[in-house]
């Protein structure tokens, strides 16, 4: 029980950070193009064939 003392803020800590970086990726513009990266792997670039 005397853990707990130590847990509990170390857990609300963590959580607090994760939230932090939740709001940073969203302030900074992550998700903002979810279907271009979906498109960008389907697409057939001529630069990409001639590497091959």
């Amino acid at each position: 029980m005397n853990m707990l003392i130590y847990l509990i803020p170390i857990a609300l800590f963590m959580g607090g950070i994760g939230l932090a970086a939740f709001l940073w990726s969203l302030k900074s513009g992550q998700y903002d193009d979810l279907q271009g990266a979906a498109w960008r792997v389907l697409a057939d670039d001529e630069a990409d064939s001639s590497k091959r």
